[in-house]
């Protein structure tokens, strides 16, 4: 059988008896992986963000292909499918005339069936060059394993199955795979209702897409229409008439463009379409090896439901958009995620997502690490004062420790670090933004201020590990991915980190102290022939960063920015936020990073490649001699989160109570009293020395008593407080 089945065995000088042993040889049962399908990937309200594929394939069943469409493929490809086997012996010997005739081979005796099984072969060889030309090549080898193959899949699914399973698989040319993709790519329509034309058409392209291409060749692909049209007259399954003026129609072709990948995403949600790729393709719950989870995703039929949230994308973009124009010197990017869930609501940035570099746009996605699609970040500058504090705070510093503050001074020596060794570089000045800036300051005035001299001598204090270890434990890490050195200058923000990075950071201080893992993924379907499952997704992982009351001190600092510090162009009114701006040395970048209970965004503008400094420069339209964190990205923070909070809850923080700091013990002097004390520390008599100052609250956690009583004493209730 075989060696009849093989028309060009004696032009490879094999015998047939050969070829019988090889066939034998061969497996019993043909392996078919499941077709590759287009993937979807939705937003948290079940709407489309974009569809992606190695190949474009939607499957579907043979009563959704039009009849006139099975009608054709099989006239054209195998007239006599209904009649025969797995091989077609008259097809064969006419094959074998033909091509003596010709001297050469002129034309093949391949059955539907045994094209299906090359087919599959073409399909388990994915994208890798090698294994399609092994699954093409022209040998004695494959055609009897094709031959082989053909027996057993005509004895197990039946002809209709197999005339499914061909339209499903074969290729239309211009990236459509399947009847339904082709269907839609030459005339935007699906495939059950292709009419005679159409269909015929299509059944032509098979034997060669380029060749046919109805796109790039409408002559050649109209007479190969037309042989097809003949073909189905002269078999049968129209009359001559509805052939003949079939052939009168124009292709009317109605292309639609291919709809592949992240580029095409809805709403500037590239970015995050990306980042949901790279998670699966990162992440070892999709498969134990980079190649197995690259399999997977290739073979797609899969429906990603995510976490992006389309009221926050919108105003993200929309913020975004207003602000920095694609244009601009510089860029922006933007991040919201969910206090407590770790779920990433909204990424975006001015540069689009696309290759066009004249246009701006990018593919580099600068709201993550680099291990994950972004860059090698920025420094978050002041942003990251905050969790120096909280990592004082956290040890038992007081948020009413005072520093001097100085205008400029030399970075304190010696600083301890992790390793036991000590940071003792002498001489490295730093100074704060403005000559007036001079202490004393306290925690409070300090963090609204953003007071330079003031957090490094903080972290002089507390020392450099419980800095890093907070961070740590806030997923405050390098996007590089190289470990956060041990040196006092962290203080000020000068390790790289992403907006991803920083938004979910000060997410912990919204939830009161607890840090979650960032998440982008709800849950994954896979159509695997027929069926449906479900795959398993990342969790976040949640872990407590820091006590509630450590968190609700930071919130309270925070407060202090955004109502009466350096962000207050990015407050939200009479809804309650916090949060902290940066701008880095030279300018480079600037931030603004800020939550309220139940959102947390950060804000990122500057030049990706660090070259461009922010000064005498046009942004959105707006010039700036200097751009400062609570200028550019304070405004875009405050209007992308009022729209993507726009009707939801407003609930408040937990405050405590951080006396403000006595700059002049007395103010009052005492004058109410007889003879009295002229400030709070000195002797009163007969009721002198009323409080100097502002009276304090009640504390809620310990201060230390000197600082807020006179420390002398007073006769008859004498002696102000301090």
């Amino acid at each position: 059988m075989a060696g009849i089945a093989l028309p060009a065995a004696g032009a490879l000088g094999l015998a047939a008896k050969g070829s019988v042993e090889s066939f034998d040889e061969l497996p019993a049962n043909l392996k078919t992986p499941p077709l590759s399908q287009r993937t979807t990937i939705l937003d948290n309200k079940g709407k489309q963000i974009a569809t992606v594929y190695s190949r474009d394939r939607t499957v579907v069943d043979l009563k959704e292909i039009s009849p006139y469409m099975q009608k054709a493929i099989v006239a054209i490809e195998d007239s006599r499918f209904y009649q025969h086997g797995a091989v077609d012996l008259k097809g064969i010997l006419r094959a074998l005339n033909k091509n003596a005739q010709s001297g050469g081979v002129s034309q093949g005796a391949s059955t539907l069936t045994q094209q299906y099984v090359k087919n599959v072969f073409v399909e388990e060889a994915g994208d890798d060059p090698t294994k399609v030309a092994q699954a093409t090549q022209q040998t004695l080898g494959r055609k009897i394993a094709e031959l082989k193959y053909a027996i057993q899949v005509e004895e197990e699914l039946g002809k209709k199955k197999i005339l499914e399973n061909y339209l499903n698989i074969t290729f239309f040319g211009q990236q459509a795979y399947g009847v339904e993709a082709a269907a839609q790519r030459y005339f935007s329509t699906s495939a059950k209702d292709l009419n005679l034309q159409q269909s015929a058409l299509l059944a032509g392209i098979v034997q060669s897409p380029s060749r046919y291409d109805p796109v790039n060749d409408e002559a050649e692909a109209t007479k190969r229409r037309n042989t097809v049209l003949q073909r189905m007259a002269d078999v049968g399954d129209v009359s001559q008439a509805e052939a003949d003026k079939a052939k009168k129609q124009p292709l009317g072709l109605k292309v639609s463009q291919p709809k592949n990948g992240c580029i095409t995403a809805v709403k500037g949600a590239g970015f995050f379409c990306d980042y949901v790729r790279e998670i699966f393709l990162n992440n070892p719950v999709f498969g134990k090896t980079q190649e197995a989870r690259a399999k997977v995703w290739n073979r797609g039929g899969l429906t990603i439901r995510t976490t992006l949230d389309p009221q926050a994308q919108k105003s993200a973009q929309a913020s975004i958009k207003e602000h920095v124009y694609q244009s601009d010197d510089v860029a922006t990017a933007a991040t919201i995620v969910e206090p407590g869930t770790g779920k990433i609501l909204a990424m975006g940035q001015s540069r689009p997502y696309g290759i066009n570099n004249k246009k701006n746009e990018t593919t580099i996605n600068l709201s993550v690490d680099q291990d994950m699609g972004g860059g090698a970040g920025y420094q978050p500058g002041s942003t990251f004062k905050p969790i120096v504090a909280a990592a004082a705070i956290e040890g038992g510093m007081p948020a009413t420790k005072e520093y001097a503050s100085p205008y400029e001074m030399d970075y304190p020596t010696p600083v301890s670090a992790c390793d036991g060794k000590t940071w003792n570089e002498k001489g490295v000045k730093l100074a704060n933004e403005n000559e007036s800036e001079v202490g004393p300051y306290s925690m409070k005035e300090a963090t609204a201020k953003s007071v330079n001299t003031y957090y490094v001598q903080l972290i002089s204090d507390i020392g450099i590990c419980p800095v890093t270890e907070m961070a740590q434990k806030m997923g405050a890490e390098r996007a590089n991915g190289k470990a956060l050195a041990q040196a006092p200058s962290i203080a000020l923000g000068t390790q790289e980190m992403s907006p991803l990075t920083m938004a979910n950071a000060y997410a912990t201080f919204a939830s009161r102290g607890m840090y979650c893992t960032p998440v982008a993924i709800e849950s994954i379907t896979q159509r695997v022939g027929e069926k449906t499952k479900s795959l398993e997704v990342p969790k976040s992982t949640c872990s407590r960063a820091m006590s509630e009351t450590t968190a609700d001190t930071i919130n309270t600092l925070l407060r202090g920015v955004v109502e009466d510090g350096t962000g207050t162009q990015a407050g939200l009114g009479s809804r309650p936020s916090a949060g902290k701006t940066g701008t880095t040395d030279f300018r480079y970048a600037a931030w603004f990073v800020g939550y309220t209970p139940n959102m947390a965004g950060a804000v990122w503008v500057g030049d990706p490649a660090h070259k461009r400094q922010m000064t005498n420069i046009t942004i959105g339209g707006v010039w700036n001699e200097k751009v400062y964190g609570g200028q550019v990205p304070g405004p875009i923070w405050r209007d992308m989160m009022n729209g993507a909070l726009e009707g939801k809850d407003a609930p408040d923080f937990t405050y405590v109570n951080i006396p403000d700091r006595q700059k002049d013990k007395g103010n009052d002097d005492g004058d109410n009293g007889d003879n009295g004390g002229n400030d709070g520390d000195d002797d009163g008599q007969n009721n002198g020395g009323t409080d100097g100052g502002t009276t304090f609250p009640t504390p809620t956690f310990s201060i230390p008593e000197n600082f807020i009583q006179g420390t002398s004493n007073g006769n008859s209730n004498g002696g102000g407080r301090g």
